[in-house]
Order: C-alpha cells, then structure tokens, then sequence
C-alpha cells in the first residue's frame, strides 16, 4: 500500500504517515460530495453560516493540540500560537457578508411587467490544493466561502502538513455538516492531475509555485473548470526619507522572517532612498539579530527550521551565489547547524545587491533578504517591476497620497502603505504576472465562486 509520510523538520522523523486513497475511494468521495450538494445548495445561507461558525468553534478549541502539530509538521515555533487569529478573522467576515455578497442583482434598468435579475449558483464540486506554509488560513480563504456559497468542497492538503485536511474534517463532523459535503483526501500528484482532467470538479483552487501551477492548468485543459491560482511572489518593499524608521525596520524585519521566511507575501527585497539608506540598514541589521533560530517547540524561539532541507540549501546556494557577484553578508552566523542538508538556517541580510542576482530576482521563500540603495521613485518602481511575480508590494511613507501615486504604478496585487505581510478579509487577494489569478476572499472572492444565472420573467402576456 503506497503511504506518504511526513517528515518533521525538527528532527527528521516521520511524524505522520498516511494511505494514498485508491481510485476508487477518490471516485466515490467525488460521487458523495456530488450527491451532498444538491442538498447543502439548498439549504438557507443562515444556516450554512450557523454550521460553519460551529466548524470554526471546533477548530479553535482544538489550538493548543494543534500550535504543537504546526511545530513537528512545518517548524512554526509554538510562540506564535498558530493560526487562529486569521483564521477566525477570515471565517468570521466571510459569513457575515454572504448574505449580501451572494443576493440576487437586480436588472439595473426595470421594464414593467417583467421580473429580471440574476443570481448566484453555486459551481457545484470545488477542490482545494493547500500548501504547508500557512496551512489553516490558506486553506479557509477557500473552503468557508465555497461552502457559504452552496458547493461541496474536496480538500487535498500537502503532505508536510497532513494533519491540517485532519483537524478540519474533524471540526466539521464536530459542526454538523452533512456527510459528503466537505472531504478530506490524501492523493499523489498523478490521482490529483487525474481527477482535474476527468471533469468530475467545477473549480479547483491551487496555492503553491509556478509550476504546480503549470501542471494543474495543463491537467484540467479541455474540462472548462474555472481556476483560482496563487503561486510564486518575490515582494518589494520601498522605504522613503519621510517612513518612521523605527517602525519600518521593525516591520519588514518580520515581514521577511517571520515564518522562516516561508511565505507568499513576505517581504523578499528592500529598496531604500539613499538619504536613510546606512540608517535604515544600520537598524536593520540590528533587529535581524532578535531573530533567534531554534527548537520551534521552545518558547524563546522566533525562528525555527525550515520545512524541508531542500529549501534552507536553495537560500545557501541563493547565498553563496550573491556573495562570489559582490554581494556583502552581515549576519556572521556562527550556528553548528546551518550545513548542507539542515533546514536549520539562520536569517540573513546581504547589501550591495543587484538584480543579476537570483536573490533579488528569483523567489527565495525563505529567510534571506537583499536591500539595495535607489536614488527616487523612478528607479525604486522600476526594480520594484522588474520581477516576474506580482502579489504585494509595500510603501514606507508619512504621505498616503504619495504611496498610493506609487502604488498606481506598480505591478501587484495589493499595495500597501506602512504595513506589510498580512491579509485583510475585506480586500480582493489577487496577484499579477506568474504569481497566477483568480481573486479571494471579499465579495469578489464569492463572485470567483459561484457561477451567474440569469433570469428574465415576463409576469403578465
């Protein structure tokens, strides 16, 4: 019987190990979800929102189990407490605009004796690929509103985090949800590619890199499926003489560490007017040093190791390559664990950088970040630009005008002014160039969901 086994980055360890479905329990899931949503699409949306309030209750209480779940799966240090504020955050808003966010829209020109509008139908059977970095919230940004909107949800989680799909299915049998409206499936890469091709699945939901992106795009060519995807990101951050430099430094520095680095829209690369560059790089270099890399099941501990070797060895090479081009460290890390082949890998800040070099260009996805020295506007959003990927980007101004001018002019999802590395409920989650497509969370997020109908009633003849 093929297994997939989760390797803990702690200690290397298989901390989990699960079955592969066969096909014929995939096909069967499919077939129950398929026959569950016909009855969840007619339920009322209140009650939708009472079953899925209730999942989320479930899954709070089940926090402390699961912060220590998250350090042995993925290396996230037990300080952080999990994920529970942005989950809550994220399930709580998207119930609450469902009502309005999924109402008939009424012709916007009425004719006498004729009833127009269109609604909202649910796309039917919605497959969530979740990713291990951020594995709850990037997994609820789909599963609470696909469910809010009427559709059954399959969700295949990856296998660094196996545990996650777990605890969700758990906390909706807790709920109440009716069977076979939301699954939880452990499937290799040739079953999911297989499934997306035999259009059996309405939509499909994919975060993770380019290429999976790639490959889930080819799987389903032919099917119609819609497609929502979120792949790779290499966010710039550009901070002006005008930014409080204290509260810049501090900011980025978690912005580019916080997680290891392990995340979409942390920050990969600073672009600092030159007035405040030896400033700015000076604090710095000095915050980075709070970061402390160890046990993630240690309370002292801010930075645990990387989810797989493989990862910390791409950022050494990334490393090594900026350091033979010119690059400068300013780490000097002296850490017996930091060698080929360890996912423990210590924070690094390099200067003297530019963009012939894979760390400013190429995502890291990981603890290293390049700050480079701009003259101005110009040639910070040009650099800022110049990158295939386009999720975040964040200004570091006293002038909201001023940021948002910037912002016009660069190619991302989102920009912000002063924060960075965070997901608000309440705005579109969207990206650019290879960082994919599709749109999130918000209202918009349930138009990405549903599909219209319309409907043209002629009352009287």
């Amino acid at each position: 019987m093929e297994t997939v086994k989760l390797k803990s980055p702690i200690d290397g360890s298989v901390y989990a190990e699960r079955p592969v479905a066969s096909d014929r329990e995939i096909g069967a899931a499919v077939e129950r979800a398929r026959g569950a949503q016909v009855g969840w699409a007619q339920t009322s949306i209140a009650e939708r929102g009472r079953i899925v309030l209730a999942m989320l209750d479930a899954l709070l209480a089940m926090n402390d189990e699961i912060v220590t779940e998250l350090a042995w799966q993925m290396g996230r240090p037990v300080r952080w407490g999990g994920e529970k504020g942005g989950v809550e955050e994220r399930t709580r808003f998207m119930v609450s605009i469902a009502e309005k966010a999924l109402a008939p829209v009424m012709a916007s020109n009425p004719k006498p004796g004729f009833r127009r509008y269109v609604k909202k139908e649910p796309l039917g059977v919605v497959m969530v690929i979740a990713p291990w970095n951020y594995p709850y919230l990037t997994a609820v940004n789909t599963i609470v509103p696909a469910l809010m909107a009427g559709s059954a949800v399959i969700l295949k989680h990856a296998a660094q985090t196996l545990l996650v799909g777990e605890r969700f299915a758990q906390a909706f049998e807790t709920a109440g949800l009716p069977k076979g409206v939301f699954q939880n499936l452990v499937m290799n890469h040739a079953q999911t590619e297989a499934l997306l091709a035999s259009g059996r699945i309405d939509h499909v939901n994919f975060t993770g890199s380019v290429a999976g992106g790639r490959a889930i795009e080819k799987a389903a060519a032919g099917t119609f499926m819609t497609l929502g995807l979120e792949l790779g990101g290499k966010d710039p951050a550009y901070v002006l003489p005008d930014a409080r430099m204290d509260h810049a430094i501090a900011n980025l520095a978690e912005g580019a560490f916080f997680n290891s680095g392990q995340c979409c829209c942390g920050i990969e690369r600073i672009y600092v007017h030159e007035t405040v560059y030896d400033r700015f790089v000076e604090g710095f270099v000095a915050e980075t040093k709070g970061w402390m890399l160890g046990d993630p099941r240690e309370q002292a501990t801010t930075m645990g190791p990387m989810a797989q070797p493989r990862f910390a060895d791409f950022i050494r090479e990334q490393k090594a390559e900026a350091l033979r081009k010119g690059a400068i460290a300013h780490m000097n890390h002296r850490d017996g664990r930091d060698k080929a082949g360890s996912p423990y890998l210590p924070a690094e800040v390099l200067t003297n950088v530019d963009h012939q070099m894979s760390v400013m260009r190429e995502e890291s996805f990981g603890p290293i970040v390049g700050i480079m020295k701009v003259r101005g506007d110009e040639e910070a959003i040009a650099l800022m630009n110049d990158s295939p990927y386009g999720l975040t980007a964040s200004v570091w101004t006293s002038d909201v005008e001023h940021a948002a001018a910037i912002g016009d002019r660069v190619e991302t999802g989102t920009v912000f002014m002063n924060r960075c590395d965070y997901l608000d409920p309440a705005l579109v989650w969207t990206g650019v160039k290879d960082t994919g497509k599709g749109a999130g969370l918000s209202e918009i997020g349930y138009e990405n969901l549903t599909r219209p109908k319309s409907y043209h009633l002629r009352e009287t003849v």
